[in-house]
């Protein structure tokens, strides 16, 4: 009999006014930490988890306003960086984490390893410049439109203009990369690039690409 894949648990981090909630797969390797972008939410990585997860500990947190995690006043890539090491930190499992960030979340990918041990990074969709002006050129500039019907449900955007305000201090990606692999490229918000949302058009190859950098 097969051994069953490692099934998802949600859990919360304990700090009242930065707490975290995130979604988890496994128990050992190395921690993947799977982050999406503005106005999304912590769901459009479940179906490369569920292929991933027997291989590693798969971490998919909500940035704060997002999901199931409360908003808070300070957004800063800094702070939620220094969040998101506490939580690698608190798992225990002693190697260095893959970070991978869709779309704004490159930036906080950046930013966490230019002060945080990583093993590597991986960015997805990432923007360049200043942040679109309203939630409508945001998700416009998302490339929604390239996520197949049976993964719509998994990049569902939240349209609230005060995420934008509450994440105003993320005007530009950060000036140092220690590694990147690009996934999509970077371009200008604006169209689609040709094949945004890689890990939902095809989270099995996306899955094949982590499993490679473990």
């Amino acid at each position: 009999m097969q051994p069953q894949p490692p099934r998802r648990s949600t859990h919360a981090t304990n700090s009242p006014l930065n707490r975290i909630v995130y979604d988890r797969w496994g128990e050992f390797g190395r921690p993947v930490v799977l982050l999406h972008g503005l106005l999304f939410d912590r769901t459009m990585w479940w179906p490369v988890a569920a292929e991933l997860a027997a291989d590693c500990t798969v971490i998919a947190p909500d940035l704060p306003g997002h999901g199931e995690c409360p908003p808070r006043t300070d957004c800063s890539l800094e702070r939620i960086a220094a969040d998101l090491a506490t939580l690698v930190d608190d798992l225990r499992l002693h190697r260095a984490p893959i970070v991978v960030g869709h779309g704004t979340s490159a930036w906080l990918v950046i930013a966490f390893a230019d002060v945080y041990a990583t093993h590597c990074l991986l960015t997805l969709d990432e923007p360049t410049g200043e942040l679109p002006g309203t939630v409508d050129d945001l998700v416009r500039a998302a490339g929604l439109a390239a996520v197949p019907a049976q993964y719509r449900q998994f990049a569902e955007p939240r349209r609230d203009a005060a995420l934008l305000r509450a994440y105003a201090s993320w005007k530009a990606q950060p000036p140092t990369r220690r590694l990147a692999v690009a996934g999509t490229g970077p371009g200008p918000p604006g169209p689609a690039p040709e094949r945004a949302f890689t890990h939902l058009t095809d989270p099995e190859g996306f899955a094949s690409r982590l499993r490679a950098l473990l």
